[in-house]
């Protein structure tokens, strides 16, 4: 080989090495695939109206839903109006978390600013609605 001026090193072509890269993608794969979160919404199912700009606060706030047929409802228990109170008073007592209020379109208006007093006198510094996003 030396004869033509090529040296025993030339015979390779160069070429690039696949296997880091390949080590590289898979590692990306599992660390974006064990960090992603699957997020259930707790509560009755219901049918929120659409809003322009809305936050998502569910995972650490308290869940008050106003069904249809306007049965009020925290992590599928029927309170009623005389038990949000105490709920609200009790969750805040351990940590201070918002309020969101999960109203069905059909539902009543007035009930659900009725919930939003009863939530404000159990001490409750944020209520908010919740809205499809």
């Amino acid at each position: 080989m030396k004869r033509f001026g090529l040296r025993e090193s030339d015979g390779d072509e160069g070429g690039v090495d696949m296997s880091p890269l390949i080590d590289c993608v898979f590692i990306l794969l599992i660390f974006f695939i064990v960090t992603t979160v699957f997020v259930e919404e707790k509560g009755v199912e219901v049918d929120k109206p659409q809003a322009a700009a809305s936050a998502s606060d569910e995972n650490n706030s308290i869940l008050i839903a106003i069904t249809e047929d306007g049965r009020i409802l925290h992590e599928q228990t029927n309170l009623g109006l005389s038990g949000i109170q105490s709920l609200v008073r009790r969750k805040i007592r351990q940590e201070d978390v918002p309020v969101i209020i999960q109203s069905d379109k059909n539902s009543n208006a007035g009930l659900m600013v009725r919930v939003i007093d009863e939530a404000k006198l159990g001490g409750a510094t944020k209520v908010s609605i919740g809205t499809i996003n």
